[in-house]
């Protein structure tokens, strides 16, 4: 008997295209003998439409045209999915095993459908509550990967309220800090509103930047360095994957350069001493168990000249389109895309 899985995606998010992008891979991956997928779209605007055709088009966002609206129900008795009628008619509830949040950034992958999933009592697909709210915040992560020991950039930062008084804030910054800085809001993902401040005017700019995005910044020292990244799967016990690398078009990997540059470039096996390998392998255990991650996680590293591996950040629900990282690198490690997504419902919990 097939199970009923709900995918969720799109979303109130700047990464809300990412998405698109991404579910569009798992529809077109999943095993479909062993699944009944429900698919329920999140416009820009918050509308939840469940879209019932097999021709799903991302291009002409046909799922927009011709959804019902249906939302998921937080009451537990209902176990599913709530579709909406016309004219005062009763609500059909469809029973839901497993949901599927495939949504990246805020309102969705910072713990905000995950409580929703919770009260209905249905298991769903990666991190809980605590840790997606936690990795979604680059600044509490650094908090606590602090506590562990595990080396990683210098930060400060930034309340919303601190800019009514720029002068200060920047003369915080560079007590604290060497030029150049990054710059980041710290619960945008793919690199969105993140800028890179050689001078007193860039930091401005950027920090206005950033603010557009969240209510606070974290502003990082600069790391020179190669960008690696791992995927982890699993929930107590765990499998890591080999090393990859990104190597950018531009300056650094922020958004354009992941989504729009061809030039940008993703190496599945580093070339890295096998030690080095092995350290970051290593960190991405400790990160992962410290924000108690379950189903699945990137994590993002940089590799000094020196050899010296320093934690970037965790993502908690990566990129699943063509040319995301954590999808490949599973393959690349012996687990193709339908058997990951199989164990990624598999993994689902409360």
């Amino acid at each position: 008997m097939k199970q009923d899985i709900l995918l969720l995606f799109g979303g109130c998010s700047s990464e809300h295209e990412v998405s698109l992008k991404s579910v569009t891979t798992i529809i077109n991956n999943i095993d479909k003998t062993k699944y009944e997928v429900h698919l329920v779209g999140i416009t820009k605007e918050g509308r939840w439409l469940l879209y019932k055709g097999n021709d799903f088009n991302i291009a002409t966002n046909n799922w927009v045209i011709s959804g019902i609206p249906a939302i998921l129900s937080p009451d537990a008795t209902h176990k599913g999915l709530c579709i909406l009628r016309e004219g005062g008619q009763e609500p059909i509830f469809v029973n839901i095993d497993v949901v599927f949040p495939v949504l990246h950034g805020k309102n969705g992958e910072d713990g905000t459908i995950q409580g929703l999933c919770k009260l209905a009592q249905i298991p769903y697909v990666g991190c809980g509550v605590l840790a997606s709210s936690v990795a979604m915040d680059k600044a509490f992560t650094k908090i606590v990967v602090e506590a562990k020991g595990i080396p990683q950039a210098k930060f400060v930062v930034i309340k919303k309220r601190e800019l009514e008084d720029i002068n200060k804030v920047v003369e915080k910054i560079e007590q604290a800090l060497p030029y150049p800085y990054f710059i980041k809001p710290p619960n945008a993902g793919s690199s969105v509103g993140v800028s890179k401040a050689k001078n007193k005017e860039e930091l401005i700019a950027g920090l206005y930047e950033a603010i557009k995005h969240d209510s606070k910044i974290l502003v990082e020292e600069t790391i020179v360095g190669r960008e690696v990244e791992v995927a982890v799967l699993g929930n107590e016990e765990i499998e890591v994957s080999g090393v990859g690398e990104i190597i950018a078009a531009a300056e650094f990997y922020d958004f354009d350069a992941k989504y729009n540059n061809a030039d940008s470039k993703t190496v599945l096996d580093a070339d890295l001493a096998p030690a080095i390998k092995e350290k970051v392998r290593e960190y991405a255990r400790v990160v992962y168990d410290a924000i108690e991650a379950k189903g699945l996680s990137r994590v993002d590293f940089f590799v000094k000249e020196d050899g010296n591996v320093i934690f970037n950040e965790i993502n908690t629900l990566p990129g699943f389109t063509s040319i995301s990282m954590y999808p490949m690198l599973f393959d690349a490690a012996g687990i193709p895309l339908q058997e990951l997504i199989t164990k990624l419902i598999e993994l689902a919990a409360l």
